[in-house]
């Protein structure tokens, strides 16, 4: 098989995925106890609306239509990019999404902590990998399970108590200060003082997120290192160096292009228990807020982003693989 025909069969793969999560996220918002006929008495009875208004909200989300007809708009919404007006804001959910910064926020949080944590967590386990047994090799095997398996929330606050209560070296949690809301300094301040609410909420997400990298680098590079290959490498004089990136991560790099993958495609998905103990104003305290106002266009819109996001993340993933080893294409 071509790398070319391999491309093909993938977008295929790609496009009968996203169409069959458009329908089960349709499913599941249908199939929640109480919706059966429609959203109509949740958005009267959270906003204690008359009858006109009741009829006005139905005709605004389409919940007088027959169900068909609400399936199609649904579609047509989800390959748009429409998804519909916000029951508690009123405004549309992609508008709303891009306008307050949310996205933006999200972004810079998820996108630098899971940027560093790859990082890190790779090169670690590259350089652990040759000291098997050591003291190193141990130290950061320990580290990173310790602080892989700890709850997200608990960390979080235990940098909280140190840094922002204790050392008072950092916000306890926010995007920005409260006065920019009547008066914004210039630039270069805004830059500094958003990277110092930034700081806090990146490292615990960080300090979660590296050791599985830092595992998985370690335990792939290992088996790759006793192949015969390698021995080979290394009679023929050639320095630890070369042997480590050029011979034996490349071909230990295919799981972590897969983990890597899995990782950025949540990105768009925000942290939620992180944005919400620091009260980041992201996607995913905002998904948050919408569970709990039973805001469902918003929720819609978030679970197949969410979903979206992965997809064409594995799609990417897929593609590397052909690249960096062409036997995958003919399997």
């Amino acid at each position: 098989m071509t790398l070319r025909s391999f491309l093909v069969k993938r977008l295929v793969y790609t496009v009968v995925l996203i169409f069959f999560v458009i329908v089960l996220n349709w499913i599941i918002f249908l199939a929640i106890p109480g919706l059966q006929s429609g959203y109509g008495s949740l958005i009267a009875s959270s906003h204690k609306v008359n009858a006109a208004t009741y009829d006005r909200l139905n005709q605004l989300y389409g919940l007088n239509q027959p169900i068909g007809v609400r399936f199609y708009d649904y579609v047509k919404a989800m390959l748009t990019f429409q998804w519909g007006v916000s029951y508690v804001s009123q405004q549309p959910v992609g508008t709303e999404m891009i306008q307050t910064g949310r996205l933006v926020n999200t972004l810079l949080l998820i996108g630098s902590s899971t940027v560093l944590s790859i990082i890190i967590g790779i090169l670690l386990g590259v350089v652990i990998s040759r000291r098997r047994g050591s003291a190193m090799d141990s130290f950061w095997v320990t580290s990173s399970l310790a602080s892989y398996s700890m709850p997200t929330f608990f960390l979080g606050i235990v940098l909280i108590m140190i840094f922002a209560i204790g050392l008072h070296w950092l916000p306890a949690g926010g995007t920005f200060p409260q006065a920019w809301f009547s008066a914004k300094p210039d630039v270069w301040t805004q830059i500094v003082v958003r990277l110092q609410y930034l700081i806090l909420p990146a490292l615990t997400l960080t300090l979660v997120s590296f050791g599985g990298f830092l595992l998985l680098t370690r335990a792939t590079m290992m088996e790759v290192l006793s192949e015969d290959y390698i021995l080979t490498a290394r009679a023929k004089g050639l320095s630890e160096r070369v042997v480590l990136l050029r011979h034996a991560f490349k071909n230990a790099s295919l799981p972590l292009i897969t983990a890597s993958a899995l990782t950025v495609g949540f990105i768009l998905g925000g942290a939620i228990i992180t944005e919400t103990v620091f009260n980041w104003q992201g996607l995913g305290f905002w998904l948050y807020n919408s569970i709990l106002a039973k805001d469902f266009p918003v929720m819609e819109a978030m679970f197949y982003i969410i979903a979206l996001t992965v997809i064409l993340a594995n799609l990417v993933s897929d593609i590397l693989y052909g690249i960096v080893d062409p036997r995958v294409r003919y399997e």
